[in-house]
C-alpha cells in the first residue's frame, strides 16, 4: 500500500450522475486491511429504476455484502453508479444481478452477495438474490435485515 494513493477520479470532484448504468464508472481504492477476512456492507433503501414495459418508477432496497481482497469499491462513485439506473428501464432482476456483475467486475472482492427487495409491481412484491458463490470460512454474515413484505398488516 502507497502512503499517498492516487484518489479515484469522481472522490473530491464534481460528478454529474452518468446517463445509464453502462456510462456509471465504479471506482476503487486500494483495501488498507487487504489479507483481513472482514464484510462490508452497502445498503441502498432508495434505490429506483424504471419498469421497462410502463415506464412507471419501481423502488428497491439494495443490500450489498463482499469481502474484499485487493480494493475497495468508492462509495461515491458507488452512489453514482446506483443513482445512473432512476431513468433505466429494466426489470428487478436484471438491476439487482448487473449491480452485483459490476460491482464484481470493478472490485474483484473474494465473495459478493446481493439482495434486492422490490416494491410491489402489480400487488407483488419481488425479492432477488445473487451471490458469487459460497461464501469464505470463517467470515460472519449477518442477516441483510430487511423484512419480508408485509403490506399494511
Amino acid at each position: 500500500m502507497t502512503s499517498n494513493p492516487v484518489p479515484p477520479p469522481q472522490l473530491g470532484r464534481s460528478a454529474g450522475i452518468p446517463a445509464s448504468p453502462e456510462e456509471a464508472q465504479l471506482d476503487v481504492v486500494p483495501n488498507p486491511q487487504e489479507g483481513t477476512l472482514y464484510l462490508t456492507r452497502f445498503t441502498c433503501p432508495e434505490f429506483t429504476s424504471l419498469c421497462p414495459v410502463t415506464g412507471q418508477p419501481d423502488f428497491g432496497h439494495l443490500v450489498i455484502d463482499y469481502a474484499p481482497d485487493r480494493l475497495l469499491v468508492e462509495s461515491k462513485s458507488l452512489k453514482l453508479f446506483l443513482h445512473s439506473f432512476r431513468n433505466h428501464g429494466a426489470f428487478h432482476e436484471h438491476c439487482t444481478v448487473y449491480v452485483a456483475k459490476r460491482f464484481c467486475d470493478a472490485a474483484k472482492p473474494i465473495w459478493l452477495r446481493i439482495g434486492g427487495y422490490w416494491y410491489p409491481r402489480g400487488g407483488i412484491p419481488i425479492d432477488v438474490f445473487w451471490q458469487t458463490g459460497e461464501p469464505p470460512k470463517g467470515l460472519w454474515l449477518p442477516d441483510q435485515g430487511v423484512a419480508p413484505y408485509r403490506g399494511r398488516g
